[in-house]
């Protein structure tokens, strides 16, 4: 098996170099994907220690957004031009698991790159750790789609001179939520000479090394597990961010904010230098952490309808700033409640069923009546009638609807159901009535009774007249003879 999984990312995406043996190794990613499933679905065993780390090469397909001709760089909003590109990650610690021992290290392509050849990126993840490194090392397994894109960056301060180090950003955001952001740092030209020597990408002009890759180094990362958060009201919820520095580099700042709807609110902040925090009521980041493990997570607790937005978690440094952005949703079920349960009623009668629908949010909402009678399938009704919106203290919105029956079209015995649908419920929730047959009815069953009773008295009589008329014409037949 040539290069398990980590060669799988060329062969699957199209951007794979011709060295890698595209054949083989999707033969072999796919044998050990089959692998690590069989593990996976295996009888409970007792706990095992923690797998150890080894150090691979994770390959990624990536687009570059760098410059048109003629135009301004992407990072000081230019018009870009896309380009395909491949990211390899170097030396990336990933827990073994046993199941590495066919990953071989990335080799260059040995030739020289033309205008339609992928850039190549290079970056050492000696001195940073990458964020959720088994998450892109085992993507192909787990079904997940990663999108790469790198473009270049410019530093908070600009470097003075003639000769300039090269910086990139690369954004990776896994189809599970995930997203990563790496900042990485291009060679520094030392002299005029080098930097006209050296060999250039034909199309992007970027400088390569003979074996046509850009080398960098990771020198900044964060990460966030989720890009998108969905809440109920009163719960508390957690904003992921993580980031981790190369040792040349401190932490200068940090800070949240919240936009929804066009208007931004700032959060938290914490700045380094005047050893001092700031946060807004029901928020709250931990320092510690932030500063001994690069965790800048922020706690939100009772959560409204007002905290709903766009947070951003912005981290700087004296030299690079990185944000991520997280979308938190509010999402809160409806309670249905439908009255009569129970429905009868005199020939003639028209009855109204109510269904109150209270406490969802967001506004959207979906009701509908269907009818069930022994004998026919279930139909649905279009006759229903709907109050108009209203809006609770709280944000939260209700509605009722009304559907009236008449016994003269009605059809008894029968089932009405109201049925509700929201984005906040995992499935939809239906309340149901249930329509009495007409002899089952209380009315008619009194009467249906006294009617009897009449009838039973009638023949009674009818009987016993019969019965005493019968002794006295035998009587007066004897008289006769």
């Amino acid at each position: 098996m040539a290069g398990g999984l980590r060669l799988l990312r060329g062969a699957l995406g199209g951007r794979g170099h011709p060295h890698l043996g595209g054949a083989v190794a999707l033969r072999g990613a796919l044998l050990l994907c089959a692998v690590l499933r069989s593990l996976a679905a295996g009888p409970a065993q007792a706990p095992t220690p923690a797998p150890p780390f080894r150090r691979v090469d994770i390959i990624l397909g990536c687009s570059y957004l760098g410059e048109n001709a003629g135009g301004s760089p992407r990072a000081s909003g230019g018009s870009s031009s896309k380009h395909p590109a491949t990211l390899v990650l170097r030396s990336v610690s990933v827990r073994d698991d046993g199941n590495l021992d066919d990953v071989t290290e990335y080799k260059a392509p040995q030739k020289k790159p033309d205008s339609s050849s992928p850039v190549v990126f290079e970056a050492s993840a000696q001195s940073v750790s990458i964020p959720h490194a088994e998450s892109l090392l085992h993507t192909d397994c787990e079904g997940e789609e990663v999108n790469c894109e790198i473009s270049p960056y410019s530093p908070q301060q600009a470097v003075e001179g003639p000769c300039q180090t090269s910086w990139f950003i690369a954004t990776l955001r896994l189809s599970s939520g995930i997203s990563i952001v790496l900042v990485l740092k291009g060679p520094h030209c030392s002299s005029q000479e080098e930097e006209h020597h050296a060999t250039l990408h034909p199309k992007l002009r970027i400088p390569m090394t003979k074996e046509g890759t850009l080398l960098t180094t990771v020198e900044f990362q964060s990460s966030s597990r989720n890009t998108s958060l969905r809440a109920r009201l009163g719960s508390s919820v957690t904003l992921d961010c993580h980031f981790a520095l190369a040792p040349s580099f401190t932490l200068s700042s940090l800070e949240w904010r919240r936009q929804h709807r066009g208007s931004g609110r700032r959060l938290f902040w914490y700045e380094v230098e005047s050893i001092g925090s700031a946060a807004q009521p029901k928020v709250h980041v931990d320092v510690a952490e932030l500063l001994g493990n690069g965790d800048a997570s922020l706690s939100l607790q009772e959560v409204s309808v007002g905290d709903e937005g766009t947070y951003i978690c912005l981290v700087s440094t004296p030299l690079h700033k990185v944000q991520h952005n997280i979308h938190l949703q509010v999402a809160e079920p409806p309670r249905v409640h439908l009255i009569p349960e129970v429905v009868s009623f005199e020939r003639g009668e028209t009855t109204t069923l109510t269904c109150n629908i209270a406490g969802y949010y967001p506004l959207d909402v979906s009701v509908s009546w269907t009818q069930k009678t022994p004998k026919k399938a279930k139909i649905r009704l279009s006759n229903a009638r709907f109050s108009s919106h209203r809006q609770s203290r709280d944000g939260t919105y209700s509605i009722t609807s009304y559907l009236s029956i008449s016994s003269a079209t009605a059809q008894a015995p029968a089932t009405y159901s109201c049925r509700v649908s929201h984005m906040a419920l995992e499935k939809p929730i239906s309340v149901s009535a249930h329509l009495k047959a007409p002899e089952q009815t209380e009315s008619e069953g009194l009467l249906g009774s006294f009617i009897a009773t009449i009838i039973f008295i009638v023949v009674l009589f009818i009987v016993l007249g019969r019965r005493a008329a019968k002794p006295e014409s035998e009587q007066l037949s004897r008289a006769s003879e």
